[in-house]
C-alpha cells in the first residue's frame, strides 16, 4: 500500500488536508502555516499544539513527519508589513497547501482550516474547496497535526534568530510581546526581524 493510499484509506470523500498557522500575534519573526494529510492509523494524542507540552509536541511532530505528508508555508516580516498579518497568514496557508499538493501529486477534495475564515476568494493561488472550523485545532485531528507542525517549525526559526539577537529572549518568548521582549525592544531598538506594522514597534520607531 502506497503512502498516498494509506492517507486516503478510510475516507469515502478522498484526500482531506488540515491547515493551521503559528505566529499571528508576535512582534517579531515570520508567520508559518502547515498543511497535513494524515495517514491511517493517525498518530495518537493529537491536540491543539497550545495544549501540549513542548516535549509532547516534539514527539508528535516526529510521528507526523515520519508517517504522514506535510508541508509548511513561511511568510517573512517584509511581506507581513506589506500585506498586513491577515493577508500574510492567508498567503502562508496557500503556500503550505501548494507545497503539500506538489509532494502528493494530487489536490485534496477538501481543506479544513482552523478559524472562521479561509484563503478561498482572498488569495489568487487558492484553488481548493475549503471549510473553516472554529476551534478546529482541538477537534479536527488533521488540523491538530498542522498546528503542531506549524508551531514547532516557527519555534525553531525563533530559536535560530535568538542566536543572532540574544537580548530579546526569542528562544523563550518566540517573538511575542512579553515584558522581557518589550523592555529589550525599548533599550536596543528593533531589528530587521521586527514587524514594523505592529503598533508597539511602530510607536517605538516614532519615538526614536
Amino acid at each position: 500500500m502506497t503512502l498516498l493510499t494509506q492517507i486516503k484509506h478510510g475516507s469515502a470523500r478522498g484526500l482531506i488536508v488540515g491547515v493551521d498557522e503559528a505566529g499571528r500575534g508576535p512582534l517579531a519573526g515570520p508567520v508559518v502555516a502547515a498543511a497535513v494529510a494524515l495517514c491511517k492509523p493517525r498518530p495518537v494524542g493529537l491536540d491543539d499544539s497550545k495544549k501540549l507540552s513542548r516535549e509532547r509536541r516534539a514527539v508528535l511532530e516526529a510521528a507526523i513527519k515520519r508517517r504522514c505528508q506535510w508541508a509548511v508555508g513561511v511568510v517573512d516580516v517584509a511581506d507581513i508589513d506589506r500585506l498586513n498579518i491577515f493577508g500574510a497568514t492567508m498567503l502562508a496557508m496557500s503556500l503550505a497547501v501548494q507545497g503539500l499538493c506538489e509532494k502528493l501529486g494530487e489536490d485534496p477534495c477538501e481543506v479544513r482550516v482552523d478559524g472562521n475564515l479561509t484563503p478561498a476568494g482572498r488569495r489568487p493561488e487558492w484553488r481548493w474547496q475549503a471549510r473553516a472550523i472554529v476551534g478546529g485545532d482541538g477537534i479536527e485531528p488533521c488540523i491538530s497535526a498542522a498546528s503542531i507542525i506549524a508551531k514547532e517549525h516557527r519555534d525553531r526559526v525563533m530559536r535560530d534568530l535568538a542566536l543572532e539577537h540574544p537580548q530579546f529572549g526569542w528562544e523563550r518568548n518566540a517573538g511575542y510581546g512579553t515584558p522581557e521582549h518589550v523592555a529589550a525592544l525599548r533599550h536596543h531598538g528593533p531589528t530587521i526581524h521586527h514587524r514594523r506594522s505592529f503598533a508597539p514597534v511602530a510607536q517605538l520607531e516614532m519615538a526614536l
